[in-house]
């Protein structure tokens, strides 16, 4: 059959048609929050690089993690600003941490309302910006190992539902995995930044984290956005060492590896909308070259159809607004 008996165009004839037929439906529930809690400060303090995002202070966080539930959103994921660093980023391990004292703070206030997920690295604590311990100018991969177990316990001893390694790793899933279950975290889930590429999409978030490497960069352990076949490999290994959720980072950018990741493997798949994807689009939207609104709704879109089942966004409180709104 084709025109004139075949006419696409009745399915878009009018809204509550177009309604009916969409193929992807965003919701809040399907996204994840990421924030900053900054042991530094008292009040929250906005970040200059990310319009609208903030560092918290663990008394503003309760507040804001309030906020986002009345908006349906209900999954976090945190990341700490310690007031100390050092070489070996002992305040990511430390059990009165920010981010521990911050799971706490949350778990007391929510109880098992909200689901509590943590990064696992070292580049937000160590006086060097990098991702573990540096031997010789270069990062030492199986002694970093050593310390993200470290991280891992204590975010899970404090309550975390769900812990993600974001170092890049060899083994990191693995080592987590095993040190999880040798305390008996049997439950805690492991999210694996599988495919996390180096990427100049990154920088607010190095501003907002106060973690920017103080020499060379990280493309010795993230991943080339060059290769595609690599990243399949990088997400097989981590579904093959116990990840209960895989991930793809950045999003906008990476949609073929969503999708293929998506075709592939048979693992709840998550992708990060990063801070650079954030903010241009609020950099844009300020200068008046797009909507702001419609430019978050059509790529949120195009990261769910590619393939994602949850999203891990900047944008989340945005789009809650917008849905109850109902102005999607």
């Amino acid at each position: 059959m084709s025109f004139p008996s075949l006419r696409l165009r009745r399915l878009r004839r009018k809204e509550s048609l177009r309604k009916l037929f969409e193929e992807v439906k965003l919701h809040p529930s399907n996204l994840i929050y990421p924030l900053f809690v900054d042991e530094r400060i008292e009040e929250k303090e906005e970040i200059v690089s990310m319009p609208g995002q903030f560092r918290l202070s663990l008394k503003s966080l309760v507040k804001e993690v309030n906020d986002c539930k009345k908006l349906g959103i209900n999954s976090f994921l945190f990341f700490g600003i310690p007031k100390l660093k050092d070489e070996h980023g002992s305040e990511a391990y430390n059990p009165k941490g920010i981010i521990q004292r911050a799971i706490e703070v949350l778990r007391k206030e929510f109880g098992e309302d909200i689901n509590i997920i943590t990064d696992v690295c070292l580049c937000e604590y160590t006086s060097h910006g990098h991702c573990g311990l540096i031997k010789d100018g270069y990062l030492d991969n199986d002694s970093s190992l050593e310390l993200l177990k470290k991280i891992a316990i204590t975010h899970a001893q404090a309550g975390a539902d769900m812990v993600a390694p974001s170092a890049m790793l060899d083994g990191q899933v693995k080592a987590l995995r095993e040190a999880l279950d040798d305390n008996n975290f049997h439950d805690t889930l492991i999210m694996g930044y599988s495919a996390k590429h180096a990427s100049c999409f990154y920088s607010p978030f190095r501003d907002a984290a106060l973690s920017a490497p103080k020499f060379g960069d990280r493309k010795s352990y993230q991943m080339s956005y060059k290769n595609k076949r690599e990243a399949l490999r990088e997400i097989e290994l981590d579904i093959r060492e116990g990840a209960d959720v895989i991930m793809v980072k950045p999003a906008l950018a990476y949609l073929d590896i969503i999708h293929l990741t998506k075709n592939k493997f048979n693992l709840p798949l998550a992708a990060f909308n990063v801070s650079g994807e954030y903010s241009m689009i609020k950099a844009a939207s300020k200068l008046g070259w797009l909507d702001e609104k419609e430019a978050i709704i059509e790529i949120l879109t195009s990261i769910k159809r590619a393939g994602a089942d949850m999203i891990i966004t900047y944008f989340a409180k945005d789009l809650a607004e917008m849905v109850l709104k109902d102005e999607l």
